[in-house]
């Protein structure tokens, strides 16, 4: 019994001692990071675009003399650290892909793809998921769980974490447990946040199609408008969030586009609405559709138009942290970056986030670390033209990842 104890505190130990050496190695190769992140950003490629990425991510997982996988299919590589004898396996995430804004920040890394740019952090994303290869390669003969390393192409369109699922990859080792981070600008450097429960909103693309009959303008009563009909439908849709949901949910309609018409002094026989709808759990989501697809169809009949809602099929559902492993976040983090550096987010983001498909298949914690500095005037948030890091985040990302991982060794 005593020598069983003795294991357990020895391990427990030696596990403080080798999180202790990561934080100092970690923060000896930041400028490696830095390096790293620079060159992928001067090349941001689109979602399943991402070649020239993929290639600099060989060359150095070849420089680290790691293993990985690569596909035919998609731009996605898996990285890995098997053990012969590990009971847990564990996965992190990092993605790959750009987007399509043009970007005005001068620099000395400044994209060089005229109209696409890394405005959502993920060289960042890449650079941590290196650095932690980097630093657990250099101790695998220490580490006694299995290491899976998802560089996930094509995160911004089409969610490309199915990719990795339906290829079987999160199996044989069975994935237990998944990390996975994002950089945010209005936090600053040196801080994480995370919440319990729901991080991110499911996000589903959805079209409604609305359709009339064509007709001479000057003589309105031979035709049917769906124009008429996809004005009232838009406004009716409104009424669903004010007064179709408690005062204490979170829901999301947003129409952004609208197509329809020929010309001025035709009556318009078809309009076509395309829109995004966020909902916090699958139950609000279904009511949220069916009303929906309500208002739409009795509303297009009252004006003598017909219309449908069509919905995406494979949208990203909500992210929902484990709890105990948001615990090991907030305990690594505030051993590493001291007290208070953990930020618990109070509300949900409404934004999606495909990190929700791992977490379908295992436990799963996602985490955002700051890399904002008003100082600086590094501030801009992501999707914006002139988003920038602060890049001590990239040494922090990857130590934390790292210390995730060994809190299971």
């Amino acid at each position: 019994m005593y020598n069983n104890v003795y294991k357990i505190y020895s391990r427990k130990g030696e596990t403080q001692l080798l999180k202790q050496s990561i934080i100092k190695r970690g923060n000896e190769i930041s400028h490696y990071l830095i390096k790293i992140r620079r060159d992928l950003h001067r090349t941001p490629e689109l979602a399943m675009e991402e070649f020239v990425t993929k290639k600099k991510i060989k060359k150095y997982l070849d420089e680290i003399g790691i293993d990985y996988i690569e596909f035919e299919h998609h731009r996605g590589i898996m990285a890995y650290i098997y053990k012969k004898n590990a009971k847990t396996t564990i996965g992190i995430r990092g993605d790959i892909d750009a987007l399509p804004i043009q970007e005005i920040k001068e620099s000395e890394y400044k994209s060089q793809n005229d109209g696409i740019m890394h405005a959502c952090g993920h060289d960042a994303h890449t650079t941590m998921l290196i650095g932690a290869c980097k630093l657990l390669y250099e101790i695998k003969d220490e580490l006694n769980v299995n290491i899976k390393f998802f560089f996930e192409p094509a995160e911004e369109e089409g969610g490309g974490a199915k990719f990795f699922i339906q290829d079987g990859l999160m199996e044989n080792p069975k994935v237990e447990y998944m990390f996975g981070a994002h950089v945010q600008g209005y936090l600053e450097v040196g801080t994480i946040e995370s919440k319990y429960g729901t991080l991110n909103a499911s996000a589903d693309s959805i079209w409604i199609d609305v359709k009339g009959k064509r007709g001479h303008g000057a003589y309105p009563q031979n035709g049917i408008d769906a124009l008429v009909a996809a004005a009232q439908i838009i406004t009716s849709l409104q009424s669903i969030v004010s007064r179709n949901l408690a005062p204490h949910e979170m829901g999301v309609l947003t129409l952004g586009k609208i197509q329809g018409g020929d010309a001025g002094n035709v009556i318009c026989d078809e309009v076509k609405i395309d829109g995004t709808l966020r909902t916090l759990d699958k139950k609000q989501k279904e009511f949220m559709i069916q009303r929906a697809t309500e208002i739409i169809e009795n509303t297009a009949a009252a004006y003598r138009c017909k219309a449908k809602l069509i919905v995406e099929k494979d949208g990203y559902n909500p992210l929902k942290n484990d709890r105990e492993l948001i615990d090991i976040v907030k305990n690594n983090a505030e051993e590493f970056l001291g007290k208070g550096s953990f930020i618990f987010k109070e509300n949900p983001s409404m934004g999606g986030e495909d990190f929700s498909f791992f977490v379908e298949n295992c436990k799963g914690a996602f985490f955002h670390v700051g890399c904002g500095n008003k100082e600086k005037r590094i501030t801009s948030l992501i999707h914006t033209e002139d988003f920038d890091i602060d890049e001590r985040c990239l040494s922090i990302g990857a130590i934390m990842h790292v210390l995730n991982v060994l809190s299971f060794n």
